[in-house]
């Protein structure tokens, strides 16, 4: 069950006890990872919690903090039904390639089809940032070059659990 708060005409925050959380420790883990996740087609909610639950199960991933689900309208390609978005931090033992690659797996596993760009979709997950590492590949851009300019990241991040730690260094004195 989430309860929902209208932040303005286009925009609803969803909280619920799991979303935004802080997990335990990510002793063994050797990266902290921030991941932008989303999604328009179907229960998305449910989706996203399932999500959660299906990168817990990884035994080279584990959650450790979530941000509030933020419902916004779509950007790109508008004729399509709102979007469902929320952050996740990760610790992982991958490195950034393979990360990229478990998350392809993990799309598809969710019905993800990449028909064009801003399409609708199941669900969409983007490597935000990957510690303070700076990545440049054909497939991959950490950290993502549009996370800042995206409310669909930066009100989830903002409600993420403070933990002042690598990651959040980045992120915490955002004006929003």
């Amino acid at each position: 069950m989430f309860l929902r708060r209208r932040l303005d005409a286009r925009h609803c925050l969803y909280v619920n006890p799991m979303f935004p959380r802080r997990f335990g420790s990510a002793e063994g883990y050797r990266y902290r990872v921030l991941i932008g996740v989303g999604g328009n087609i179907g229960d998305t909610l449910r989706r996203i919690e399932r999500l959660r639950v299906a990168l817990g199960r990884s035994p080279q991933l584990r959650v450790t903090r979530t941000g509030a689900i933020l419902r916004n309208p779509p950007f790109g390609y508008a004729q399509q039904a709102d979007f469902d978005n929320t952050v996740i931090e990760i610790a992982t033992s991958l490195q950034p390639r393979a990360l990229l690659r478990r998350v392809w797996r993990i799309e598809k596993r969710f019905g993800r089809t990449r028909s064009f760009p801003n399409a609708p979709r199941t669900l969409d997950l983007d490597i935000l940032f990957f510690e303070d590492r700076v990545v440049q590949y054909k497939e991959l851009i950490i950290p993502h070059p549009h996370w800042s300019e995206r409310l669909s990241v930066l009100i989830p991040l903002r409600s993420l659990p403070s933990r002042g730690k690598t990651l959040r260094r980045r992120y915490e004195n955002l004006d929003i």
